[in-house]
């Protein structure tokens, strides 16, 4: 048999929205896979979205429940899931209690009625939940525990010669992964939840699949009314995008062009900076606003505020935002839970993107993303959020961010040291005390593959947005939010808030 004839393992969908791409393109037919987890972490669920996906008339499953719950109180939680069909539960799949041998017979009449249960239905999934892998977590009888290991391993045998889809569920802790049943199986899926700081989160490793490369790493998922999705972890963009014609994109805000020669580049990562009120989200509606007028769609993921409140205040500026979404150009995403992790929050935005096939995304903003993050992601906040990005403009979508620089008044840095790096465009807003006035003032501080404007220009918030003014020639030390007017003879004047230099002592001359 050459390479071109050998035998093609066949791929059954797993029925999870994510999983099968972790899986590297789905269930291996016929393997035996276990699924490993602590209590409540999924472990059931998880096996009954599967099986309802493969299940038929034809290939019916079997589950087996042996010292889990029993199959009626089973059923009736597992009914209130999405993937649930009444038309299946009792035909296509089967359930068998075997509770009853457990308790009153040997392990080994256990194991030969699931052999002759098989043999009868002739399956093409077998489930078996559960049995602890490891014995009665470290009971005192060894011999007990001897006998249920050996069982395992013996049901372990016969589910991987069987012509089925097999899973076998159980409970064990991390040093248990040297029991020998993870050695016979095809498979292995890890789920686990952990409480931090008011959050859970949850996670699934594919600590092995036989014959394919999987997605390494954890990733998240979460589980709703839908049964659970996996948000699989992005790999960073390693490889150098194909290249494309990169035009000029305008921001909505004429001035703000003319400094950036044009407008921003298309497919960068902008990221606007600022104080609170300095009109960080009325520049990045404007930016939205310009590429529907051109007839590109958008997407718009907010962090901060509720959906009605921004869609009132926008809508207030410029209607046609309202009248976009209506008209499904524009997509706006709430993404507030305080237990969100990174790749849920870009499986959003890019599942947004595919349909409506954006070109424009605004991130409003990046302050209330982090702080949205459960705490266990805020620790490798930069890692992840370089991952966003990266994929975003991979696929030739511009990025618009903003973000919140809470410093003090006279405070000269403008942007977080975690992902100042990652950008290609940094536009700062702050505001200045001029002549007994507050102002406000913008400039262009970075632009990667283009020149721009070095000058700090004045700008204003009406009602039609923002509205950008002249510079300030005549004033030194702006940057630090406290400038004053030279003199007329050109040489700076001294700052009047500044203490005035002590005059020097004359020295004593020498009697």
């Amino acid at each position: 048999m050459t390479r071109n004839e050998q035998p093609i393992i066949r791929s059954l969908p797993s029925g999870v929205p994510g999983l099968d791409l972790v899986l590297g393109g789905g269930l291996p037919e016929y393997s035996f896979n276990v699924i490993a987890g602590g209590p409540g972490s999924g472990k059931t669920t998880l096996a009954h979205q599967i099986m309802f996906a493969n299940a038929s008339a034809k290939r019916p499953a079997l589950y087996f429940t042996v010292l889990g719950e029993p199959a009626i109180k089973m059923l009736r939680y597992q009914r209130q899931f999405g993937f649930f069909d009444p038309d299946l539960a009792g035909t296509a799949i089967e359930y068998i209690n075997l509770s009853s041998e457990v308790m009153e017979q040997e392990l080994g009449d256990v194991l030969e009625r699931i052999v002759t249960e098989t043999e009868r239905a002739n399956p093409g999934i077998v489930i078996v939940d559960s049995f602890p892998i490891s014995g009665h977590n470290g009971g005192p009888d060894q011999m007990e525990r001897y006998d249920l290991d050996k069982f395992v391993q013996r049901l372990a045998q016969h589910l991987t010669t069987w012509e089925v889809t097999s899973f076998l569920l159980g409970e064990y802790a991390t040093e248990e992964q040297r029991n020998p049943v993870f050695t016979v199986a095809d498979g292995v899926l890890w789920l686990t939840q952990d409480a931090h700081r008011n959050s859970v989160v949850r996670k699934l490793q594919v600590v092995k699949t036989r014959g394919r490369a999987h997605m390494p790493g954890l990733h998240t998922f979460k589980m709703s009314n839908d049964g659970l999705q996996i948000f699989p972890r992005i790999p960073e963009q390693t490889s150098k995008r194909a290249p494309q014609k990169r035009g000029r994109l305008s921001t909505g805000v004429k001035e703000l062009d003319q400094m950036m020669c044009g407008g921003v580049i298309s497919g960068d990562a902008i990221m606007l900076t600022g104080p609170a009120g300095s009109g960080k989200s009325t520049i990045a509606t404007q930016f939205m606003v310009a590429g529907l007028e051109k007839g590109e769609s958008g997407v718009i993921a907010i962090f901060e505020e509720y959906p009605e409140e921004y869609l009132a205040r926008a809508t207030a500026r410029n209607p046609m935002i309202a009248k976009m979404i209506k008209a499904g150009k524009l997509e706006l995403i709430y993404l507030r839970p305080l237990d969100l992790s990174v790749d849920e929050a870009l499986a959003e935005i890019l599942g947004a993107v595919e349909r409506l096939g954006a070109r424009r995304v605004v991130i409003d903003s990046l302050s209330g993303f982090e702080v949205a993050l459960a705490p266990t992601f805020r620790i490798d906040f930069r890692e992840s959020f370089y991952r966003l990005v990266g994929t975003l403009t991979a696929t030739g979508v511009t990025v618009f961010m903003t973000a919140e620089i809470a410093e003090g008044f006279s405070d000269a840095r403008f942007t977080t040291e975690k992902v100042s790096f990652i950008t290609d465009v940094i536009i700062i807003q702050r505001y200045i005390e001029m002549e007994g006035k507050l102002r406000r003032v913008m400039a262009v501080i970075k632009m990667r593959g283009s020149g721009h404007s070095h000058d700090f220009r004045t700008y204003e918030l009406t009602a039609e947005g923002v509205k950008v003014g002249g510079s300030l020639p005549e004033y030194d030390c702006i940057i630090t939010g406290n400038p004053f007017l030279r003199s007329t003879s050109g040489a700076a004047r001294e700052n009047p808030r500044q203490k005035p230099r002590a005059k020097p002592r004359a020295k004593r001359r020498a009697k």
